[in-house]
């Protein structure tokens, strides 16, 4: 992976440029959500960006595939900035989108967060309740690893949504161990449930 150059230069980059028909609209969304998804960010009119990096070949594949099946055309081509400028409209751009999925992130592992104090406030311990929690956290575990391959520039932000995603595992490790303790003797007692392990996060 070569994010930047031997000298100290600017940064490679990928300029995407996609023309498709206006008619079906249909074509045009499913490339423009695949570009997103896959972390391109937009720079013109048709034109996308991404820095040269392995871990985008396959969204640009996808996104390519897609726009030939809506009859359009995709050109990819290798950039390297001129100046200081020039690479900040790039750089500038591509962190600004990172930075605005990291900050949803957060804002979300916030309401996760808030969710695990409102039941236990409610005294809602029970093993649905654990489930609905668990799966909110394994969505949450996804999100990060789909940002975080995205986010080659190794923001600071990065580090920091790991930490908070460590902490609601914590957080529902706790809960668990509190939904344990409230059916432990009554007649919804099943013997066993499944702790959240902190790790697989990466």
């Amino acid at each position: 992976m070569v994010l930047q150059r031997e000298d100290g230069g600017a940064m490679n980059w990928v300029l995407l440029l996609v023309q498709l028909p206006s008619d079906p609209s249909r074509h045009r969304v499913a490339v423009w959500r695949e570009l997103r998804r896959g972390g391109a960010v937009p720079v013109g009119a048709g034109t996308w960006a991404l820095p040269a990096s392995p871990a985008f070949q396959p969204a640009i594949d996808r996104a390519r595939s897609l726009c030939d099946r809506g009859g359009g055309t995709f050109a990819i081509l290798d950039s390297v900035p001129r100046d200081a400028e020039s690479e900040q409209v790039l750089r500038g751009a591509f962190v600004s989108a990172r930075l605005e999925e990291w900050s949803e992130f957060g804002r979300d592992c916030g309401k996760f967060e808030q969710e695990i104090a409102d039941e236990v406030a409610k005294g809602t311990l029970t093993f649905s309740e654990l489930e609905e929690e668990e799966q909110s956290l394994d969505r949450l575990r996804r999100w990060y690893r789909d940002l975080r391959k995205r986010d080659v520039l190794l923001l600071p932000e990065a580090r920091d949504a790991e930490r908070r995603l460590r902490a609601c595992e914590t957080l529902l490790n706790d809960f668990a161990e509190q939904v344990y303790e409230a059916v432990r003797g009554t007649d919804t007692w099943s013997g066993e449930f499944r702790a959240i392990r902190p790790g697989d996060v990466a």
